[in-house]
């Protein structure tokens, strides 16, 4: 039996978030998520009125609120996406302040924290399969990190057969659980 297909790849991995997030404390996860989540902020030295994008969170994705606000709170600029017709994304502000920032307010990031399903240890994502992210993580400054936040779980093991990857998806550096960061050498 030969590799799966994404879309087939991609089923598989919808139907296992949801057994992990009903198996999961997401209130805890959220506060460790925001916590670790800080800590990489810290580490990548990144000063109050930087810039980070990141996403709000459905119900069995890992919980972004607190991230989010936490983030807010310690004075950076949060940036969420609004998703387009064409599949693209949009920007805004999470704390409500403007309106639309446009498809290149990811130039402005410092940092990208990114939904995803499940990333191998080669930095392949695999998203919902619009392509959303994979579009918008091609404009980000050079040197600027892509971080995948994930359940625990989510991250293949070292040897798993790797994710489907197609020309057009872009790599990413980290991925950030509940339990913590795990640096990735794509990027």
């Amino acid at each position: 039996m030969g590799a799966l297909s994404k879309p087939q790849t991609r089923r598989l991995r919808r139907a296992r978030r949801l057994e992990i997030a009903a198996a999961r404390d997401l209130e805890a996860d959220g506060r460790a998520l925001a916590a670790h989540a800080l800590d990489l902020v810290a580490s990548l030295r990144l000063a109050p009125g930087a810039t980070v994008l990141s996403y709000e969170s459905m119900p069995a994705e890992p919980p972004t609120t607190a991230l989010n606000a936490r983030l807010v709170a310690a004075g950076l600029r949060v940036l969420v996406p609004d998703t387009l017709p064409d599949l693209d994304l949009d920007w805004h502000d999470v704390s409500g302040d403007g309106g639309r920032l446009g498809l290149d307010a990811v130039r402005t990031a410092t940092l990208v924290l990114a939904p995803g399903l499940a990333v191998d240890r080669s930095g392949t994502r695999m998203g919902q399969g619009g392509g959303c992210y994979d579009r918008a993580l091609t404009r980000r400054a050079p040197g600027v990190r892509a971080v995948v936040l994930l359940h625990p779980g989510e991250l293949l093991d070292p040897g798993a057969e790797p994710l489907p990857v197609e020309p057009h998806d872009v790599r990413v550096d980290g991925v950030l659980t509940a339990d913590g960061l795990v640096d990735l050498p794509a990027g």
